[in-house]
């Protein structure tokens, strides 16, 4: 069995299938980031997804565009997004608390609205919903070994690991970046250089939501071509885990992503092996477990050193 694993491992089709599951979880880890940066924690980026996953199901079925779909799905995570944001620095609720409502609200809200539209329950048989092209890159594509691995992908694939790019730039290279981040590590100095903080973290959240957005698109439009209750399976919380070990820097956030991404198709892959289920299904949360613990020491190691 353990050779059987190993050849699966180190297989062309196991590697290719590590970009395609961490796609969900890197949009999301990204508008982590974005939303850390700025001093406003995004718990809501499951229910975010979810919301998302389901409106670009929709869209695209009645319009009869993955595109528009897709815009839409972006859309509604951006509203999504502002609206924890309008209930924490409008109403001042606790930014964790909306985050759990929104997730709730993705959760049981998603069913019962693809019942309105659809008359479906727990799989929207009866959206024929539209899916992202998948891309073959010319030349890659016929370079043996890496073509198989990093051609023939959903655009959204090769779109989340231009993003990586994209956020640093944002954060490191623009005013805009500049910002953020000045609000998140001190609120209170930049306001007294004429920042509006509560603009910035509108700014973040939107983006943030935007990110998720595309990650639940990709759910339903990409990885799967339809939605399903519960299709996220968490990947908004351990895209906050993937945030937490990358120090919510975008490359090392998109390292971390790739070893949960790792961990899912290793779990994905047992279920050929005859292992019991139980062991399988647990296997992406041992390694989320485990990454957080080394984070936790780790920074602990860093903080004694520091007082040192």
């Amino acid at each position: 069995m353990l050779n059987q694993l190993i050849g699966i491992i180190f297989s062309e089709t196991f590697v290719f299938s590590i970009f395609r599951i961490t796609t969900p979880i890197l949009f999301a880890a990204l508008a982590a980031v974005i939303a850390e940066r700025a001093g406003v924690t995004n718990i809501g980026l499951e229910g975010i997804m979810m919301i998302s996953a389901l409106t670009g199901v929709i869209f695209s079925a009645k319009l009869q565009s993955a595109w528009l779909g897709l815009l839409f799905a972006i859309l509604l995570g951006v509203l999504t997004a502002l609206m924890i944001g309008f209930f924490a620095l409008k109403l001042k609720t606790d930014i964790i608390l909306a985050g759990i409502a929104v997730n709730m609200l993705g959760n049981g809200g998603t069913i019962f609205v693809m019942f309105l539209v659809s008359g479906d329950r727990g799989y929207s048989a009866n959206l024929a919903s539209k899916v992202m092209p998948a891309i073959n890159i010319p030349i890659l594509q016929n370079i043996p070994i890496l073509g198989k691995i990093l051609s023939g992908h959903n655009i959204l694939t090769y779109f989340a690991f231009i993003c990586v790019l994209l956020v640093w730039i944002l954060l490191y290279k623009t005013p805009m970046g500049l910002q953020i981040r000045a609000v998140g590590e001190s609120p209170n100095a930049a306001d007294s250089v004429g920042v509006s903080v509560n603009r910035i973290k509108y700014i973040a959240l939107g983006l943030s939501g935007a990110l998720a957005g595309m990650g639940g698109a990709f759910m339903s439009m990409g990885y799967m071509s339809s939605f399903n209750t519960n299709m996220t399976a968490g990947r908004g919380f351990i895209a906050l885990a993937a945030e937490a070990m990358g120090r919510a820097e975008p490359v090392g956030t998109m390292l971390t992503s790739l070893l949960f991404g790792f961990a899912d198709a290793l779990a994905n892959n047992m279920q050929s092996l005859g292992l019991p289920q139980e062991l399988v299904a647990m296997t992406p949360y041992v390694f989320t477990v485990v990454g957080l613990a080394i984070y936790a020491a780790s920074t602990l190691k860093k903080n004694r050193k520091k007082l040192e």
